[in-house]
């Protein structure tokens, strides 16, 4: 059984559950991915290794409010490039503004956060996605590997650098 890699929510949670019915442990990320680096690699690593297949579902263009010009990358961009990625088996758009109804939806074994989220124990969305993982049975599990910030990288003007320097190729 194989998942096709960008889908609908409900064809993810259709594919999810199958898996779950196989015994199978499913491990579940979330984000904008606006500008994928290193730490998320590393990111999708340590999550991948927490289970047996990796689903990532990326938050819609209208919910991304990083900053101006924001998200770079159009959603149908982040996930096209997520996917590519042989590491993640699945990848799917959030219609919501909260990866909380995602999580209920899905209803994965862990849902990963990066480290940084660890030292957010009172922001609203993560105490949301706690909630939400908690009522599915599952449990948040934080990486620790290297941490970068693409809303840094982007907001700090690097991305129209390497754009024009690669134009000049």
């Amino acid at each position: 059984m194989s998942i096709a890699k960008v889908q609908s929510l409900e064809e993810l949670a259709s594919k999810v559950a199958q898996y779950r019915e196989l015994g199978r442990k499913v491990v579940h990320c979330h984000g904008c991915f606006d500008l994928v680096h290193y730490g998320h690699l590393k990111h999708f690593e340590e999550a991948k290794k927490q289970g047996d297949i990796l689903v990532v579902t990326v938050t819609e263009d209208r919910y991304v409010n990083k900053g101006p010009g924001r998200p770079f990358f159009t959603l149908e961009q982040r996930c096209e490039y997520l996917a590519a990625l042989s590491i993640i088996d699945g990848v799917a758009p959030n219609r919501w503004p909260s990866a909380a109804p995602t999580i209920r939806l899905l209803a994965p074994s862990i849902y990963i956060k990066g480290i940084e989220y660890r030292s957010m124990p009172d922001d609203a969305k993560l105490k949301e996605e706690i909630t939400a993982i908690e009522s599915v049975g599952g449990h948040i599990y934080y990486t620790d590997d290297i941490v970068f910030s693409s809303t840094h990288l982007i907001n700090k003007g690097l991305i129209p650098d390497i754009c024009s320097s690669g134009a000049d190729r």
